[in-house]
């Protein structure tokens, strides 16, 4: 599950300085569900401000299944922005070589 949750926490992102009790049901759904938030490869932020008054943020959120160790970190493009306020975010899910033998 991914996407642009538009709720700030210090849980997600270290530039804020507060964590609010609200967005434990966030995690109380998304466990229910079986997934957990991913970590980014690096921290960056999701969401560029267009003023100065605002600060950028990390905005863009990704949960992934709980049993997915292998693929527990998702990467922020921010040379993928180009004229948008968000960077694109993506994860690498390998894909492995399985033989499945079939029959006619």
């Amino acid at each position: 599950m991914t996407g642009d949750f538009n709720i700030r926490d210090s849980l997600w992102d270290s530039n804020f300085p507060f964590h609010f009790v609200y967005n434990d049901m966030l995690f109380n759904i998304a466990n229910s569900f079986s997934i957990a938030l991913s970590k980014p490869t690096e921290n960056f932020p999701t969401r560029f401000s267009d003023n100065d008054q605002n600060s950028n943020s990390v905005l863009d959120l990704v949960f992934i299944r709980l049993s997915s160790a292998e693929f527990n970190h998702h990467h922020i493009h921010l040379d993928w922005r180009l004229i948008f306020d968000h960077a694109p975010i993506t994860i690498d899910i390998p894909i492995r070589d399985e033989y499945i033998p079939t029959k006619q």
